[in-house]
């Protein structure tokens, strides 16, 4: 069992390095974008939920927002229920930045797989990828996380 955790912490590392190293030039930090993407797949949410969501530090995440919003690529706004509550929401031009940063990466991966594996592996890897957003989102223990770089 730990020799396959072993291969798997390697494997994950080394496609994350490679696609990586595909972000455009003068791309958004890795930080940012996971924010942009949350916001992308789960819609405007106060802060709070966000840093959980990124597992994230709420000091972490307020440096993060504060930057994409000079930039344009989110907003900030109060909401109608709790006037004390500031929702963060994805803006048309995040949306954007957002789509650039993942069809360069994307592009990359599909011509990779094409290129490289065979339709069996194709879909142990298509397999593979739920397992892993399964353990990704498990919750082993309540042990506390380190804020992301």
């Amino acid at each position: 069992m730990k020799h396959d955790a072993d291969r798997i912490v390697r494997a994950i590392l080394a496609l994350g390095r490679r696609l990586r190293s595909e972000r455009p030039a003068g791309a958004a930090s890795l930080s940012a974008i996971g924010v942009l993407s949350t916001l992308n797949r789960a819609g405007a949410m106060p802060a709070t939920r966000l840093a959980a969501e990124e597992r994230l530090q709420p000091q972490s995440l307020t440096r993060i927002i504060g930057s994409l919003e000079r930039a344009g690529w989110v907003s900030r706004k109060r909401s109608a229920s709790d006037r004390r509550e500031i929702s963060i929401a994805l803006t048309a031009r995040g949306r954007r930045i957002l789509d650039g940063e993942v069809r360069a990466r994307r592009a990359w991966l599909s011509r990779a797989i094409a290129a490289t594996l065979t339709p069996a592996e194709r879909a142990t890897l298509a397999a593979a990828s739920e397992a892993m957003l399964k353990l990704a989102n498990h919750e082993v223990d309540a042990a506390p996380r380190a804020s992301k770089p």
